[in-house]
């Protein structure tokens, strides 16, 4: 091996991702160290640190555009083999189902940031657009989430009889309908905001009510309700 590439365990212990996760707890540890520890090892040109901040740099240091690589796409970085590549994969597919949990125990939805919290894991990672229900009882606890259509990458359609079928036979007294914007903008499109309206009208004769339609990106979201379009 030459002697001028620096392995993991040339490096002082405390710069170690595993000694120092163990020393001083997972908190301490930066998205590279996390991610090499990850890997594991390196390459004969890079250390297992070089290559996850090779692989960060990628994605502008973005985890959740990480997850969004296929197994087929991460191999194409040079050091990541079939079996890296799955280990990275699995491990943010486990983070993806934590966040899922953690969202089921929420039990109401109390204004726009509970709904984002709730949708948020099934929304913000995906490269196509998907459209959401959530039916919800009388106190507006979640009684059923489901996603009505998939789309493309500019959009989705949206049938408002299905919306109302699907609410009529959860039996549910309100809904909160969301969709995310693969490309990270936030501002509703007049679609969006005729689309809402349309809804609104409907389940209003249906006596159920609209709580909000709200549009998820990787980072953040927006109401509708809140901003006042309906």
């Amino acid at each position: 091996m030459d002697s001028s590439i620096k392995t993991i365990k040339s490096l002082s212990e405390e710069d170690r991702p595993r000694e120092k996760m163990i020393r001083k707890g997972k908190e301490a540890l930066s998205k590279t160290e996390l991610l090499a520890i990850l890997l594991g090892s390196g390459t004969k040109k890079m250390n297992a640190i070089e290559l996850a901040q090779n692989l960060l740099a990628s994605t502008k240091n973005s985890v959740n555009d990480l997850a969004k690589l296929s197994l087929k796409e991460l191999q194409q970085f040079s050091g990541i083999g079939p079996a890296k590549a799955v280990s990275i994969s699995a491990a943010l597919e486990l983070g993806r189902r934590r966040k899922i949990e953690s969202a089921n125990e929420i039990p109401t939805v109390k204004d726009s940031e509970t709904a984002y919290q709730i949708l948020e894991p099934h929304l913000s990672d995906l490269r196509k657009e998907e459209f959401w229900i959530l039916h919800l009882n009388q106190k507006n606890k979640v009684i059923h989430k489901q996603r009505l259509s998939t789309g493309g990458i500019t959009g989705t359609v949206v049938d408002i009889r299905l919306i109302l079928k699907e609410a009529i036979m959860m039996e549910a007294t309100g809904i909160l309908v969301a969709h995310n914007h693969p490309s990270g903008n936030l501002k509703p499109s007049n679609q969006d905001i005729k689309l809402t309206k349309k809804l609104k009208e409907a389940v209003d004769v249906m006596d159920i009510r609209l709580l909000d339609h709200i549009i998820i990106t990787q980072s953040s979201y927006t109401s509708l309700k809140d901003s006042g379009y309906f």
